[in-house]
């Protein structure tokens, strides 16, 4: 978790517009489940790619699926890129232009909260918008973990019974 933290404080201090979605945004939520990645919505701008780009330059990034391929990006290589899955010495982040069942990050950022956590402020995706978000998606894991945050859902209403109860 510590390394994850490290590339979020990363991300904060290059100043990345982003919100942070998928499983640990789900953990921060109260999820018990654990992630070994972080997801991130941002603004897919030659300005922003940039500087993602620039805050782990040092940790010998790689393009995910080319792990042979370094993360080298250009302002013209960001024109056409939608998302962007970068290994780091660190660890691995996901930088999506959109969300399933959200939209791309201008409907993502309207659906977030700013929180703050040891690394520094940043924006996440609300609770019920995760859920949301979660479902689309309707992979396995995405299930199980739409079905602990139902139930964070419910704890944090007191318990009160809903018809979306896992």
């Amino acid at each position: 978790m510590q390394q994850l933290n490290q590339l979020l404080a990363r991300l904060i201090k290059a100043e990345v517009e982003f919100v942070l979605v998928g499983g640990l945004a789900a953990s921060i939520h109260g999820s018990s489940l654990t992630t070994r990645d972080v997801d991130v919505c941002c603004r897919f701008t030659a300005t922003n790619l940039l500087r993602i780009q620039r805050a782990f330059e040092d940790q010998h990034p790689v393009h995910r699926m080319r792990p042979d391929l370094p993360v080298a990006l250009t302002p013209e290589q960001c024109v056409d890129l939608k998302n962007l899955y970068i290994k780091t010495d660190l660890g691995v982040i996901d930088c999506l232009g959109s969300v399933l069942g959200v939209g791309e990050y201008d409907e993502v950022f309207k659906h977030s909260i700013e929180i703050e956590l040891p690394v520094g402020k940043l924006r996440i995706l609300d609770l019920d918008t995760l859920i949301q978000a979660k479902e689309a998606m309707g992979r396995p894991h995405d299930i199980i973990t739409m079905q602990h945050l139902k139930a964070v859902r419910q704890a944090e209403a007191g318990g009160s019974q809903h018809d979306d109860q896992p």
